[in-house]
């Protein structure tokens, strides 16, 4: 390996520690604690009220950015040097999209018959969209320029501010029995300021920035170049959280509001564990970007060996968790509510095997992603958003949340072996017999292990699974420990 590729490895490695360490020190507190404190607070119908509504500005929240965050880390990436050129337009370019987004949040409440407490409630759920995108953006260029330590920081700022609010709220003796969704959502607004501010201050402080103006020529030139990344974003968007909403409008009269709090309720914890896929792919999509850029030559020795190296971590991570948490479905659901932990146990026994996808997703499309094949990505994600919305229209008069769980695991299985098929063509990645023969053997034996102990105790099972997935993920060198100390002690 020479030098350059070693350093890429190590920046990545390092990338994934810190955002990895930062994020699993305060996001399953924020997800298990301060978010199932809500929903019991509140109740699953308010929650779900809440969460409808939420999932709907999530689907459009394409309008907020345009693929302007996924072209910008890729670019930057690529030409660390335009970045000063490109940050005061691309902020005038987001403010603008903002006054878009709530002509079209607002349109399409109007068409779903949104109430006045829908709507106020839609405003600032869009104000917080808008602020959330906006972070977002700003920590594309920490990305773009690897500086993983500082987009660290501000990938989990935001949900510590938003926990020490909430924690007051909920627990204080002001708070208890009392509780509104609004207040969950106001001190959401309150931490996406904060977060956004520290941001632009280091970011400008870093690379300087100009006064914000208008540029038609460059806004132009920027979305054009753009809009393949954002319809990507929608169409995925859309397939991901699109369930609560049919939920919502085709369920039988009456059950929409608590249907979609069980199913957010079950949704919860995959949401927790894609997290982690998620920070996966944020140093991976620079990284990709600059090897597929690196790989015009046509060596691909590099490329494909960081994308097995990440594969098989994600796989190790996957199968695990969603056999394990499958069979221990209900004292999961008891252990984190406090009624109806029947039909949350129903949901999430089908609903967290979507781990699996969602993981190869996230490895596979960050790689197609850099290399520009948005075309492919696009026709995949369309396909998948079809057969989400087919399915979910058939089983949810008949199973509700159960059946838009089997939709969503069917939406994100197509999307994931789409990808991987298209990845390894367009590389021309050898796939050894002897890989996934190791692949298939980790996955039979964590399948066999969570069958024969489903009559344990939860404690038991938990800690004799998760025992045999690292011996076994170490036995057979799908997570090689010695090659991973030793990238990170090269290069320094």
């Amino acid at each position: 390996m020479d030098n350059k590729n070693g350093n890429i490895k190590k920046s990545l490695l390092s990338g994934l520690f810190w955002v990895l360490l930062a994020n699993l020190l305060v996001k399953p507190f924020w997800i298990l604690g301060i978010e199932v404190g809500v929903q019991n607070a509140v109740g699953e119908k308010m929650y779900g009220f809440y969460y409808a509504i939420l999932s709907l500005t999530y689907i459009i929240n394409i309008v907020l950015d345009l693929g302007i965050t996924n072209f910008n880390t890729r670019n930057i990436a690529q030409n660390p040097k335009l970045i000063a050129k490109h940050l005061s337009g691309l902020l005038s370019i987001k403010l603008l999209l903002f006054v878009l987004y709530l002509v079209v949040a607002f349109s399409i409440g109007a068409m779903l018959g949104y109430n006045s407490r829908q709507f106020h409630l839609l405003a600032w759920l869009c104000l917080n969209q808008f602020l959330n995108s906006l972070i977002l953006y700003l920590r594309s260029n920490f990305e773009g320029l690897l500086l993983f330590k500082w987009d660290s920081l501000l990938s989990v700022l935001d949900r510590i501010l938003m926990i020490v609010i909430c924690a007051l709220l909920l627990w204080c003796p002001m708070g208890q029995g009392t509780f509104r969704i609004e207040w969950f959502v106001g001190a959401q607004t309150v931490a996406y300021i904060v977060t956004a501010l520290l941001a632009l201050v280091v970011l400008a402080q870093r690379v300087g920035l100009h006064r914000l103006k208008w540029n038609a020529p460059f806004t132009l030139a920027i979305l054009k170049k753009s809009i393949p990344f954002a319809l990507l974003v929608l169409l995925m968007a859309s397939y991901n959280r699109i369930d609560p909403v049919m939920l919502q409008q085709f369920s039988p009269s009456g059950d929409g509001d608590h249907n979609v709090g069980i199913y957010a309720g079950a949704f919860r914890l995959l949401d927790a564990l894609t997290m982690i896929a998620y920070l996966v792919s944020v140093p991976l999509l620079p990284v990709y970007s600059k090897l597929t850029k690196n790989s015009a030559g046509g060596d691909n020795t590099e490329l494909t060996g960081i994308t097995r190296m990440v594969f098989s971590m994600m796989m190790v991570f996957a199968i695990t968790a969603s056999c394990l948490l499958s069979a221990l479905s209900d004292p999961t659901m008891d252990l984190l509510y406090d009624a109806h932990t029947g039909e949350y146990s129903d949901v999430f026994r089908v609903l967290i095997f979507c781990i699996i996808p969602i993981s190869v997703t996230y490895v596979f499309g960050t790689l197609l992603t850099a290399a520009g094949k948005l075309k492919q990505l696009n026709l995949f994600a369309a396909g998948s958003l079809l057969l989400n919305m087919i399915v979910n229209l058939y089983c949810i008069p008949r199973w509700g949340a159960v059946g838009s769980a089997f939709a969503a695991l069917g939406a994100q299985s197509l999307m994931a072996v789409a990808q991987v098929v298209a990845a390894v063509k367009l590389f021309r990645m050898r796939i050894s017999v002897g890989y996934i023969l190791k692949l298939s053997l980790f996955t039979l034996s964590i399948v066999a292990m969570t069958v024969c102990s489903s009559h344990w105790q939860w404690w038991l099972t938990l800690s004799v699974v998760a025992v045999l997935a690292a011996g076994m993920a170490f036995l057979l060198k799908l997570i090689d420990v010695r090659e991973i100390i030793k990238e990170l002690k090269n290069n320094k």
